[in-house]
């Protein structure tokens, strides 16, 4: 079972940066896709970005040329780097890691809440 903790969300002006992490702990035998998805206000969860193990991205076109995912694999953690903030990516962030462990599974963070407002 893998456990995933998030930190980084909170408050900011539009414009603004932020930085998420997700660290996973737990038993597995590795990490494969890392991932970031969110969930604004009375809206669904979509992908934001996400990264395989062997470091390729993808991003939602939102997320494009603002957004930057990365993974630092001693550490088990992804990152989400978010510049120039915008009021419409204010939304509940979730971590997903898929890993294997006899067989793949996902795991989902507990979200952390990014709000950009002025």
């Amino acid at each position: 079972q893998v456990r995933l903790v998030e930190s980084g969300g909170g408050l900011v002006q539009p414009g603004g940066s932020l930085r998420l992490s997700c660290a996973a702990s737990g038993s597995f035998l590795r990490l494969n896709a890392m991932g970031w998805y969110r969930q604004p206000p009375g809206k669904q969860r979509e992908l934001v970005a996400t990264i395989s193990s062997g470091g390729s991205t993808n991003y939602a076109d939102s997320a494009k040329g603002r957004f930057t995912i990365s993974r630092d694999s001693a550490k088990n953690t992804v990152y989400l780097q978010m510049n120039s903030l915008k009021p419409e990516d204010t939304a509940v962030y979730y971590c997903n890691v898929v890993y294997y462990s006899a067989k793949y599974y996902d795991a989902w963070g507990q979200g952390t809440q990014v709000t950009v407002s002025s």
